[in-house]
This record gives C-alpha cells, sequence and structure tokens, in this order.
C-alpha cells in the first residue's frame, strides 16, 4: 500500500478507513505537512476548502484525490498555474451514501493519462466509475436536480414530501427519495452544488426553487 494522508472531517475519514481499510495518516487539515512525503493525498472537505490548491499545487510528485463535486478541478489548477499537474489530481465524490457504494465516482482532467486513477485501479480491488471533469460529476448532478424538482412540487402544492419520498422509492426504484437524500447531504450542501451547477450551465433544471432557498438561508 502507499503511504497516504487522509484529511476531512471525522465522520468522512471514518466512512473512508472502513470502506477502503487503508492505513493512513489521519488530519482535519492539511497545514503542517509535505505532501511529497505520501504517495496519496486524500482530501474528502476540498470542496469547502478550494483555497487549499494552492498549498497542493506547490507539491512535485504527489498525488491528489480531492471531493471536488461543486468544482471543476481543470479550473482550479489553472486558476493557480498549475495546469502542467493536471495528470497528479483526481476528484472522489464524497457525499454521504456515495463513499460507501459498491464503485467510486471519480473524476479527472486527463483522464485517459491520469496517475490517481491508475494508482486507484491497481489498489481499490473494486470498480471505479471515470466521469468527465465537471462540475456535479453524474450522480450528485442528478440526485441534486431531482431534489430541487421535488421543491417545486411541495412550493405549487402538487404533493406533500412524504408522497413524493414514497413515490419515487416505488415507483423508480430508488433506494431512497428526494427528501430523504436532502436530508443526509444537508440542505447547505444541496444548495451550494445546485448554485455550482446553475453558475457552470445556466441550465434552468438547476436554478435553485424558491422554497429550497428560503429553507437554505433559515438554516443557517
Amino acid at each position: 500500500m502507499p503511504q497516504i494522508l487522509l484529511l476531512g472531517s471525522q465522520d468522512r475519514t471514518e466512512i473512508f478507513k472502513n470502506r477502503t481499510g487503508w492505513q493512513a495518516d489521519v488530519a482535519e487539515s492539511p497545514v503542517g505537512y509535505r505532501f511529497d512525503d505520501y504517495e496519496l493525498v486524500v482530501d474528502l472537505d476540498f470542496d469547502r476548502f478550494p483555497e487549499r490548491i494552492a498549498l497542493y499545487a506547490g507539491s512535485k510528485q504527489a498525488r491528489f484525490l480531492l471531493h471536488a463535486v461543486r468544482i471543476q478541478l481543470a479550473a482550479v489548477l489553472a486558476g493557480v498555474g498549475a495546469s502542467a499537474a493536471h495528470t497528479r489530481f483526481a476528484g472522489i465524490n464524497a457525499l454521504p451514501g456515495c463513499l460507501e457504494a459498491d464503485r467510486w465516482e471519480l473524476s479527472a482532467p486527463l483522464a485517459a493519462d491520469n496517475e490517481v486513477v491508475a494508482q486507484l485501479k491497481t489498489i481499490a480491488g473494486w470498480p471505479l466509475e471515470i466521469c468527465g471533469d465537471r462540475v456535479g460529476m453524474v450522480t450528485p448532478r442528478v440526485i441534486a436536480m431531482i431534489i430541487n424538482e421535488a421543491y417545486y412540487t411541495v412550493q405549487e402544492g402538487t404533493a406533500s414530501r412524504q408522497d413524493i419520498d414514497l413515490g419515487m422509492q416505488l415507483g423508480t426504484n430508488y433506494p431512497a427519495g428526494p427528501f430523504s437524500w436532502c436530508e443526509r447531504w444537508g440542505i447547505d450542501e444541496v444548495y451550494h452544488l445546485l448554485d455550482a451547477l446553475w453558475l457552470d450551465t445556466r441550465e434552468e433544471r438547476y436554478k435553485i426553487c424558491p422554497l429550497l432557498k428560503t429553507e437554505f438561508l433559515q438554516s443557517r
């Protein structure tokens, strides 16, 4: 196994360790660590602290696996003048319920030549789903859109939250309904993901429902 530095909140790092069984040095913050002492640096809180890219880009050889659902890695790397380092960075969907899945969803600016993807294929021991380096990846993008539509349905008085969740589970065989997903991820996560998708695409389906926005503001 490679030398691994695992960064993030306790709940996410515990899930990661239980899912993988990998040995790693664990910390909440990257401050004070020499990244090139590790072969792989995993940051499960990167979406919340994208400014950390300036620290990571200074590494000469470490590879980085970053929770990057709201962020396009190519864009943040270009922002610190580190486009040449694209092959050493990949994104992972570390939202609640996703790290425990049978396969991991990864994004990579240069998927065909990505060193992180190649390394994970060797050590993971389970399938990896490689998607484009886009805001929202695939699963979070779809679920966030469904949550948003569910809020519009409630706002219009068409159905209750309980009926919508039950209908999605029975009618489409989803493991959970949109409001259950929203509760699991947290309204803050859903709001910021939809906002990032709207800014990236300007597609109406990601335009935040006023009811969802109101609940987000009330939760702060």
